[in-house]
């Protein structure tokens, strides 16, 4: 008996000592000593690959991850018809710009789609951004599509989304004459009005689509594009784990990573007790703790194993709510869940706001590339 009690108390002395190593951090705030100038933090910045977008998109194209031969401005300017017209959908009542809104961060600030007769998306999936996304390489939230050219397709057939099918695409086309007129023009293939076509006209004018931000501006050697608490916050950003997944030009869009990869102690357990006054005994439930918020839709990921492509940072702060499906309304919240849960530190309220405030500088306004796209360009 008393052998057991002493096993009893060294098992509960270890679960205390464990409680009190992982809550360290919620009762300790840790201040991080700045060490970068300006100069210092525009250097580790470039070598890491973070480099400013140009304006000019010859130079733009070299940075892109996705190669596909050549681009011209007829064939933008065709996609961007494309990607404007309601044609494309069954009702003849939204395009790609319904869900991606150019002038509020590429997409559309709702929790989840809504599409073809106000249905929402089944697993209740956000809209990522159609900004920047050139830079990428892959598509939608479980990482399915390769190119441009292939997500491109999947808005347009789902029947969730815009409800068509290839052929009723082309017949659409085929009956205009001014886009029969467009298709002869941009492409010399035959025929040149096809679905094929229709997808690499909208994956050119996509590409197209990069902004730049006041970032940009201090990469390019500007020390008063950024204010002192954004330059800490690119600091904390860059040193405290966030830019190995958030990568690139893009700050993102370049891998599929697990989420969350850290399960606190306190969340092990999937019961609580329910108030239920009409019964004698407590009553249980059980509680879903696949995610920090709650798993409304039940996506999981790529193969069901909360496998996530990692979302493109650029102009985050126009793009609430987050995460894919739409739960979290504040970026600070964001920014406090991605500490906590992929990379284990519990951020100070300072250090949040600091990151929040660097993650501003990436705000920015779509290139006017029409200049430098009169003339084919490849990439």
């Amino acid at each position: 008996m008393r052998k057991a009690l002493e096993v009893i108390t060294f098992v509960l002395g270890g679960l205390l000592i464990f409680f009190f190593i992982t809550q360290l951090p919620q009762f300790f705030e840790y201040h991080h000593e700045y060490k970068f100038d300006d100069n210092a933090l525009r250097k580790k910045a470039l070598d890491l690959n973070i480099n400013p977008i140009p304006t000019n998109f010859r130079e733009a194209s070299k940075l892109l991850t996705i190669k596909n031969g050549e681009i011209s401005h007829d064939e933008v300017a065709l996609g961007q018809k494309l990607f404007n017209d309601t044609l494309l959908s069954k009702n003849n009542d939204i395009s790609c710009a319904t869900c991606h809104k150019l002038k509020e961060g590429g997409e559309d600030n709702l929790p989840t789609a809504i599409g073809h007769n106000n249905q929402k998306n089944p697993s209740h999936l956000n809209t990522p951004t159609v900004l920047n996304t050139a830079f990428a390489t892959a598509y939608f939230w479980n990482a399915r599509a390769k190119t441009l050219e292939e997500q491109a397709a999947g808005p347009i057939q789902a029947h969730f989304e815009m409800n068509m099918t290839q052929e009723e695409v082309v017949k659409r086309l085929q009956e205009s004459s001014e886009y029969v007129q467009l298709f002869n023009t941009v492409f010399e293939n035959e025929p040149a009005v096809s679905f094929e076509n229709v997808q690499k006209a909208l994956a050119s004018y996509e590409r197209t689509l990069l902004t730049r931000g006041s970032l940009d501006e201090f990469l390019e050697g500007n020390n008063d594009a950024m204010n002192s608490k954004a330059k800490k916050g690119f600091e904390l950003f860059l040193t405290k784990g966030c830019k190995g997944c958030h990568a690139g030009t893009s700050f993102g869009g370049l891998s599929v990573e697990k989420f969350p990869l850290r399960t606190w102690w306190n969340e092990w357990l999937n019961v609580q007790v329910v108030n239920d006054k009409t019964s004698v005994l407590p009553q249980f439930q059980l509680i879903d703790r696949t995610f920090p918020f709650e798993n409304i839709g039940g996506f999981k990921g790529k193969d069901n194993n909360k496998l996530f492509r990692v979302p493109i940072l650029r102009n985050i702060h126009q793009t609430s709510p987050y995460f894919h499906n739409g739960s979290v309304k504040e970026l600070k919240e964001a920014v406090q869940i991605m500490g906590k849960y992929q990379l284990g530190i519990i951020f100070t309220q300072e250090e949040t706001e600091l990151i929040v405030e660097f993650l501003k500088t990436l705000d920015g306004q779509i290139i006017q590339f029409e200049e430098s796209l009169n003339k084919n360009i490849n990439y």
